[in-house]
């Protein structure tokens, strides 16, 4: 049954102003029926985003939709706002159920709340799909309990709610805001509602802009470095030379300390902090420090060694069957997960209290975290989230907040920290080295079975997604058999008929600073897995499209994959070295196909830009996305946008060297994410029709196609399969920046560029 047609319990909350509160049981009676939300019946539990669904399900109840007396309507969103555009979808949930306008809405970001428990975690694309009933139950509890308020008032139940105004057929209107104490309540009440069906939708659907765009282009939006706490100065940390290196001593502290500007420098667990009037002054600080550095914890590591580990952790694949078979090994070297915001962080710890202020996508685990570190109870710890510029994983991570913290303690006094680009490239957290080897059988274009071995540095999952797993793992079919492999697991899936399935995660080496980077494991798995694909059909003598088709299994990939290939023109005549490649992959009941075109003649491989990298070309680019139920179709094709880019530098520019116990990359300038000079001239998303009454996940739902696709694409354009990533790893394009001092010298030559 449509959600919309079913009813839900919600509460009024008691307060001197209107507040209301979800609870995700459905209202008995008449016209129930069972949630969409999953259940603790193990049987409701797919995938990942599942698992997250159930776990923040029973602290629901705890977020509340806020009517004022301005007539405003206000949320505090229990997630982190990053660039993905959640507080503009949230704000369209509720205008749909409350009937008010958007610009109304006011969205901010939640404080750490502990008492959410599972319920305060930005990841696996889950934002929307946990959020959308329980955020909308709350709004339609606000919305009955304004029209009763008005129905006392004006003496009848004849009633319309249209742009946050309550108005009867004698013309008589009330705006929300004059209902909103009325309409308030001294004890916490509950309370039966029905939500708007899907064919009465006036907001949700309708492409929109986001709400804090303006904002943003004219340098209003508030990050952490924006804010103006008291005394909190300019800090930055002197860096070891080697991952995880350590102080032994410092030669020259108190000539540092001595420095213009300089306030503190104290030695922490990471390095030596230098707290400053001005960030110019920092950085003289750090680079003038002499410091006898201890062994880090990858020294002397290449990438080589790694390999060379990763293969002897590999799970064997088993006896090969005796039909035909195929088989082949890809590796996937690091690759960096900075954001486009720098790693930073404002503490104030003073005796017997800390407040915090940071882009944090766990803020609860933060929080207790901080809190252990300076010996505090968790009370005394106030985490604020402030919204920030990308994450793409990387702010699951708490790393700026907790080493503030740490700084602010041991001066004494309020900290601004900034991370410079070097040290989040070099000390900051990457995406894991991984190879998969994949065995595929088959019997002419059949396949008969397929088995997956993909081996990883160790993924740190300590940011918060180990805790949902904590409580819920007991009752997950795979077992009790490691955080990161039931993440493996819950986070794949196989939309092919392929036969017998078997593919398993082993992880080694725990020495490196890792994350979950976007779209974590499926980009490479799903790389692989289409690769070989495309091997079968020329093994096979068919066409990959065709083949890809006569492989599926589900009506909503198969209608992704038609409209890319009808789009995109597949099979059309394409000159030597150019070439199509086509993908597909599917997560978190969502689905996506893209078709790309690569230009690989030596004219465009050799293209000179000025401190660039080119190579390779995607010229066009066509992404087909099915998301079950979308809340705002503009935000969705930004989202895809984004991961076609990201796609491109996994399969084509993007990674890091290690070297010795560190990686080269110092910044962004030698880092090789998509520019626009290998973007696509174009570019176009697709959003298929609504094929379900609820969200699937989206947020990182392109990056795996737009990475198997190029792949595929440069495969065919070469006449050889890839097995190696991203396809220009082996050459080092750029001067090596020092790792003594860990700051590089900021450039002099500027103004050089613009004439």
């Amino acid at each position: 049954m449509e959600i919309g047609r079913r009813r839900f319990l919600g509460y009024v909350l008691a307060a001197p102003t209107l507040v209301a509160a979800a609870e995700l049981v459905p209202a008995t009676g008449a016209g129930a029926a069972e949630p969409r939300l999953p259940s603790l019946d193990i049987t409701e539990i797919v995938d990942l985003n599942d698992a997250m669904t159930l776990a923040a399900a029973p602290t629901a109840n705890l977020i509340s939709v806020v009517v004022n007396t301005d007539g405003t309507v206000s949320f505090a969103l229990p997630r982190a706002e990053v660039g993905q555009g959640i507080t503009t979808s949230t704000a369209m949930l509720i205008a749909e159920e409350l009937s008010v306008p958007l610009d109304r809405v006011r969205i901010t970001l939640a404080d750490a709340r502990p008492e959410l428990v599972f319920n305060q975690l930005t990841g696996g694309s889950n934002t929307t799909f946990s959020t959308y009933v329980p955020i909308r139950v709350a709004a339609a509890v606000a919305r009955k309990r304004l029209l009763e308020a008005a129905a006392a008032q004006l003496g009848t139940t004849a009633l319309t709610f249209k742009d946050g105004v309550v108005s009867d057929r004698a013309g008589r209107k009330l705006a929300i805001g004059d209902l909103a104490t009325k309409a308030a309540s001294s004890v916490d009440e509950r309370v039966s509602v029905q939500l708007t069906a899907s064919k009465d939708f006036r907001v949700i659907g309708t492409p929109r802009k986001r709400i804090d765009a303006l904002a943003a282009v004219t340098g209003r939006k508030t990050f952490a470095l924006d804010l103006d706490v008291p005394d909190a100065k300019p800090t930055m940390v002197c860096r070891p030379p080697t991952i995880n290196g350590t102080v032994g001593s410092v030669v020259n502290l108190a000539e540092v300390r001595a420095m213009p500007g300089v306030t503190d420098v104290v030695t922490i667990s990471t390095g030596v902090a230098v707290r400053a009037a001005t960030f110019g002054q920092c950085i003289d600080g750090v680079r003038a420090l002499r410091v006898d550095w201890k062994a880090g914890t990858a020294e002397g590591k290449s990438d080589e060694d790694v390999l060379a580990e990763l293969r002897r952790a590999e799970i064997p694949l088993g006896p090969k069957p005796l039909t035909p078979t195929l088989e082949s090994t890809f590796t996937f070297y690091f690759r960096g997960n900075s954001a486009l915001e720098p790693n930073c962080a404002v503490a104030d710890v003073r005796a017997g209290r800390a407040e915090i202020w940071a882009g944090l996508k766990s803020p609860i685990v933060a929080q207790q975290t901080i809190a252990a570190k300076l010996g505090l109870p968790v009370s005394a710890v106030t985490v604020h989230v402030v919204e920030s510029g990308g994450s793409f994983g990387r702010k699951l991570f708490f790393d700026a907040a907790l080493e503030a913290a740490e700084i602010s303690k041991a001066v004494g006094k309020p900290v601004k920290l900034l991370w410079h680009r070097a040290d989040d490239a070099r000390q900051g957290r990457t995406h894991p080295m991984a190879t998969s080897r994949v065995r595929l059988s088959h019997v002419g274009g059949e396949v008969l079975s397929f088995s997956q071995r993909h081996t990883s540095v160790s993924t740190d999952l300590g940011h918060g997604l180990g805790e949902i797993f904590t409580a819920v793992v007991a009752k997950l079919p795979v077992g009790d058999i490691g955080f990161s492999e039931t993440f493996f697991q819950l986070s794949q899936s196989t939309p092919y008929k392929f036969g017998a399935v078997s593919r398993l995660l082993a992880e080694t080496d725990k020495s490196f600073n890792t994350g979950s980077m976007r779209n974590v494991y499926s980009p490479d798995v799903t790389c692989a897995r289409e690769l070989m694909i495309d091997q079968l059909a020329r093994t096979a003598g068919k066409d990959p499209y065709q083949l890809r088709r006569e492989l599926l299994q589900d009506e909503r990939a198969l209608a992704a994959l038609e409209k890319v290939a009808a789009e995109g023109e597949w099979g059309r005549p394409m000159p030597a070295g150019t070439a199509q490649g086509i993908a597909l992959h599917t997560e978190y009941k969502s689905v996506s196909a893209a078709l790309v075109e690569i230009d690989n003649r030596p004219e465009t491989v050799g293209r000179k830009v000025r401190d660039g990298v080119t190579g390779p070309r995607v010229t066009r680019a066509i992404m087909a996305v099915d998301v079950g139920l979308t809340v705002n179709p503009r935000g969705l094709e930004a989202q895809m946008m984004g991961c076609v880019s990201d796609g491109i530098a996994l399969a084509l520019t993007s990674s890091l060297h290690l070297r010795d116990g560190y990686f080269l990359e110092a910044s962004w300038d030698n880092y090789f994410y998509t520019r626009q000079w290998n973007t696509p001239l174009d570019l176009r998303v697709i959003v298929l029709p609504n094929s379900s009454d609820h969200p699937g996940g989206a947020g990182e739902l392109g990056v795996a196609t737009a990475f198997a696709a190029v792949a595929c694409a440069y495969g065919r354009a070469t006449g050889r399969m890839p097995t190696s990533f991203p396809i220009n790893h082996g050459t080092i394009s750029f001067p090596v920046k020092p790792t003594i001092p860990p700051v590089p010298p900021s450039p002099t030559d500027g103004r050089s560029f613009a004439e």
